[in-house]
Order: structure tokens, then C-alpha cells, then sequence
């Protein structure tokens, strides 16, 4: 059952309840057949981490307590994009648009002060921009299919530093630590918030960015150090013991006096059962000749 902090993986489709419009979608297929398709953007499952409104308010809310699955869910405008405000309507004069060279039109998206609005009216010199969100005041419907619970650390990371739209070189998580690279130096200030913030969601003791150029250089100090305490461990000298029959240390010259004296025993002894066997048929023999002597002796008398 999913809860809040949890990481799952999941695809999605939002429609406008009224007219049935799809307004967006992580399936490329669906994307193509309602005409939004973006050529920029990647179509594939996102990650996102539950209760970190990462989502709608109501769409995360209404994921709680569920099971991986598909499911039809509908949010209303107030937990959904707000209802419009008057407040929102703002009026501009025509001269703010002149000195970046744009002529406004009733429908024209315009990005004032980092704010995205909708040219509502134009009249003498006077332009009347909407910053109400276009699907506020529409309850919503949202097809969602819940692939699965994310459980590893690595994908974890990787999902928020893309939900942050924060671009990264290499992840390297070793136990309860992770280490981020980037191509160029963040400040501070940045790293420190993201690096508490990922250290929360994945459940990590210690976060920290480095560029690409310093994890590089302490990779090659990690192996000039392995290195050397390889060259230094070859170059001791043996501490091999050998050990006589009755159990006392022989030195490496003792050792060999030994084998060579065991090998001159053993060429002793297979000399004699060599002896030994040469006169063992001689000795047969003249037993037999013996007694075959005495048959005849004994016939002759």
C-alpha cells in the first residue's frame, strides 16, 4: 500500500472532464493521437515521490493507500489548478511589450517577470494579461497506470536530480553514502540544500557533489596508492616456516639438506628390494635343485 516518501514509478494521462482534451501525457502513442506531441521531450514512465508535491494535489492525495495498478481518478478545479482569481488579471501597458520588440494579441502566451500569462485584451495602449493558470476552473481526470515501488537508492537520486532539472555526470551510492558529479563547479549555497533534501527523501547519511575533473583525480590517487601497497607487499620476504619431523622450524637450507638426505635413504632402499628381489629366484632355484638332488639320491639307494 503506498505512503507517503514512497518512490514509484508510474504512467499518465490528463484530460479536461468537460470536453475530454488531453492536456498531458508520458505516452508518446497518446501524445500523437491528441495532437500535443513535443519532439523535445522524452515519452517514458516518471518517478515521482509521493506527498513531495511532485504531483496535484488532489492526484497525490487520491495515490495514497494504493495498490500498483491502473485507475481512473478525478480532481476537482480547487485541488486541481485553483479557481481563476481577478486578482491575476493584470493591466500592462503597451510600451513593456514595445521594448522587446513584441506586438501582443488576444491568445499571445508572454513570460512577464518569470510569469507565464495569457494576453486577454488589447486596446489603445493597454494590454490585459491573464497569469490565471489555463486549466484553472476545470476539474480534471487523470488515467494513471502504478508500475511499481522504486526501492533503489540510485534510481531514487537520478529521479529527483531529473525532477529538479538538475544535470548530472555520474551517480556512485557505496552503503549509506552518495557521491553526485557534475560538469562544473555548483555554489554552495545549491549543493547544500539538494544535498539535504536527497539525504531526507532516499534515507542517506551523507550527499556530496564533486565535478567530474576531482572524482577523476582521486581515482587515479586511489590507484597509485593500491599500487604501491601492492609493489611493497611483493618486496618483503618470505615468512614461509618449514617445520623439521619433530616439529621445529628449519631455515630453507636445513629444508633442503633434509630432502636431499630423505631422497639418499629412499635410492638406499629401493637398491636393497632390488637386491633382494634378484636373489629371492636364485634361492628358489637352488631349493629346487636340492630337492630334486635328494629324489635322486633316495631313488639311487
Amino acid at each position: 500500500m503506498l505512503k507517503k516518501g514512497d518512490f514509484i514509478e508510474l504512467d499518465y494521462t490528463g484530460r479536461i472532464k468537460d470536453d475530454k482534451v488531453v492536456f498531458d501525457t508520458t505516452i508518446e502513442q497518446v501524445a500523437k493521437d491528441s495532437g500535443i506531441i513535443n519532439p523535445k521531450y522524452k515519452y517514458k514512465p516518471v518517478i515521482i515521490t509521493l506527498g513531495e508535491h511532485q504531483l496535484l494535489k488532489g492526484l497525490d492525495t487520491a495515490l495514497m493507500g494504493k495498490q500498483p495498478g491502473k485507475y481512473t481518478i478525478e480532481i476537482r478545479a480547487e485541488n486541481a489548478f485553483g479557481k481563476k482569481s481577478a486578482e491575476l488579471l493584470k493591466l500592462l501597458p503597451m510600451k513593456l511589450f514595445a521594448k522587446d520588440n513584441v506586438k501582443p494579441f488576444v491568445g499571445l502566451e508572454v513570460n512577464v517577470d518569470e510569469t507565464l500569462g495569457i494576453v486577454r485584451s488589447v486596446s489603445g495602449g493597454r494590454v490585459i494579461v491573464d497569469f490565471n493558470h489555463p486549466l484553472s476552473s476545470h476539474d480534471l481526470v487523470y488515467d494513471v497506470d502504478i508500475k511499481r515501488i522504486v526501492t533503489d537508492p540510485l534510481e531514487k537520486i537520478k529521479s529527483l536530480l531529473e525532477m529538479m532539472g538538475m544535470p548530472f555526470e555520474n551517480i556512485d551510492v557505496t552503503d549509506d553514502k552518495a557521491e553526485i558529479a557534475t560538469k562544473t563547479a555548483l555554489p554552495e549555497e545549491m549543493t547544500k540544500g539538494l544535498s539535504e533534501s536527497i539525504q531526507k527523501l532516499v534515507g542517506l547519511k551523507k550527499v556530496s557533489f564533486k565535478t567530474e575533473t576531482e572524482v577523476k583525480k582521486e581515482l587515479k590517487k586511489e590507484i597509485k596508492a593500491e599500487k604501491k601497497e601492492t609493489e611493497e607487499k611483493s618486496s618483503e620476504p618470505s615468512k614461509t616456516k618449514f617445520l623439521s619431523a619433530k616439529g621445529k622450524p628449519l631455515s630453507i637450507s636445513s629444508k633442503k639438506k633434509e630432502v636431499k638426505d630423505g631422497k639418499k635413504a629412499e635410492t638406499t632402499e629401493e637398491k636393497k628390494e632390488v637386491q633382494d628381489k634378484q636373489k629371492q629366484p636364485e634361492h628358489k632355484v637352488t631349493e629346487e635343485k636340492t630337492e630334486e638332488t635328494t629324489s635322486k639320491e633316495k631313488k639311487d639307494l
